[in-house]
């Protein structure tokens, strides 16, 4: 099921929940939606669920309008699932029954229905479980039973709402696998609401970076890190500080306000000021023709890495350092700048 989203808008007590969004998301798609909390992201689902209606725009799912001027289909109507943060399981059924709601609603026999949720249960590893009740199961357990049910619905969109917001950082990890394997039997067209950039970064084809109700940027995880289309972007995804530059010539040196390094710029940008977003990676923690002295602060360890921020003399904001040797809070260093992005605009 392919979604079309077309200028859609939503407010509540005239304040802008959702502010114009546009785009088209693929039959099969993983489509993340990504950003702050109350950034309208949640929102968004909902207008596409069918569960709020929109003051203005158009959503279509498979080429058929569902919400516009004098158009609301119901939720029921819409061939789409919702797998909430809260799981939403019926706490006076077991497991099997859970699955097997969907099934039998749809018009199949109660045995047929078993039988039917029981081939899902196996396809997210919980056979075993299918006689307890969702009190008894853990959080990622109870997380695979909603998405055991929406197999079960054969639904042609699956719209999760933060479906990991509820579990611990490891079982958060593990249930990654646990999606992306669920995207591949489905087939289904997956919009994944989500302020965890890990998270968008790992399981979506596309990542729309929302803001303020607006989509600041749609495109793909490498290009959404690596090529920001704003500013907005750039500082919400990873870690990074935004330079000033001065491009000096089309295809991307850029040099000013002490910037040694080659950036990437927009093709066709203008020369003149700039601002520069430089990552950990474009950082070189040696001497060299060009580099900087600095001190580090706010030194961390990370797991297999060290994090750090170089303050250099003349720089409005500190430099994201990282390496593998331990980094000390106060240590002097040379760094030097080997790349960058030049901001569009």
């Amino acid at each position: 099921m392919s979604i079309l989203l077309r200028d859609v808008k939503k407010a509540f007590a005239g304040r802008a929940a959702v502010d114009g969004v546009s785009a088209e998301i693929a039959d099969g798609e993983f489509f993340a939606v990504l950003g702050p909390s109350g950034c309208g992201k949640s929102t968004l689902l909902r207008l596409i669920a069918g569960l709020e209606q929109v003051d203005g725009g158009e959503i279509a799912l498979a080429g058929e309008t569902v919400a516009g001027p004098g158009v609301h289909a119901p939720p029921e109507a819409r061939g789409a699932a919702v797998v909430f943060q809260s799981y939403a399981l019926w706490p006076h059924m077991d497991v099997r029954d859970n699955v097997a709601f969907p099934i039998e609603t749809a018009g199949a026999s109660r045995a047929a229905a078993r039988d039917a949720a029981g081939t899902h249960l196996q396809t997210v590893g919980l056979s075993a479980f299918a006689a307890r009740r969702p009190a008894e199961l853990s959080g990622g357990q109870r997380q695979r039973v909603a998405l055991a049910r929406c197999l079960a619905s054969e639904a042609r969109a699956v719209l999760m709402d933060e479906p990991l917001a509820n579990l611990d950082p490891h079982l958060r990890a593990a249930m990654e696998g646990e999606l992306t394997a669920f995207h591949r039997a489905s087939g289904a067209t997956t919009l994944y609401i989500t302020h965890d950039q890990r998270e968008a970064m790992a399981l979506a084809d596309r990542i729309a970076v929302m803001r303020a109700g607006r989509f600041e940027q749609v495109a793909d995880p490498v290009e959404t890190y690596r090529r920001p289309a704003t500013e907005a972007v750039a500082r919400f995804i990873g870690r990074g500080a935004v330079l000033e530059a001065s491009v000096q010539a089309a295809g991307g040196r850029a040099a000013a306000a002490g910037f040694a390094g080659e950036a990437a710029c927009v093709a066709g940008q203008a020369s003149g000021p700039a601002r520069v977003l430089v990552r950990p990676e474009d950082v070189a923690l040696e001497e060299g023709p060009g580099a900087w002295a600095g001190v580090l602060r706010e030194a961390a360890y990370r797991g297999g890495v060290w994090e750090a921020v170089a303050q250099v003399e003349g720089l409005a904001e500190g430099v994201p350092v990282s390496s593998a040797q331990p980094l000390r809070e106060g240590e002097r260093v040379a760094l030097r700048l080997t790349g960058g992005w030049v901001l569009p605009g």
